[in-house]
């Protein structure tokens, strides 16, 4: 039998804004390094920090949910100067919270 994978919580928000400051300087690093820094990167950094920090202010701690707010919210963004798109951007910032929190990235632990 499969056992499913247990959701991951992040800890209640302390400080959202924070949280935010620092996942767009982690994102904007993690994009620049990836391929080659854009311009438009810092952009996309501000604005998946904008999706999480208001979803972290409505008391959203579950990395799934955070994660296809991402996506649904940054479907609206123009990747049109990127190599990235909505979901490249939301999995850049699970792994990065994952990492934030000691969970390997491959294996859920």
């Amino acid at each position: 039998m499969n056992e499913s994978i247990p959701p991951i919580t992040l800890p209640p928000a302390q400080n959202p804004v924070l949280e935010g400051e620092w996942l767009q300087l982690r994102l904007h690093r993690w994009l620049d390094e990836e391929f080659i820094p854009e311009p438009v990167n810092q952009k996309i950094a501000q604005r998946a920090a904008q999706i999480f920090v208001r979803q972290r202010m409505e008391g959203e701690n579950d990395l799934g949910s955070l994660v296809i707010a991402i996506v649904t919210e940054m479907q609206s963004f123009d990747f049109s100067k990127s190599f990235y798109g909505e979901f490249a951007i939301a999995n850049a910032v699970s792994d990065l919270l994952l990492e934030s929190l000691g969970i390997d990235k491959c294996c859920g632990q």
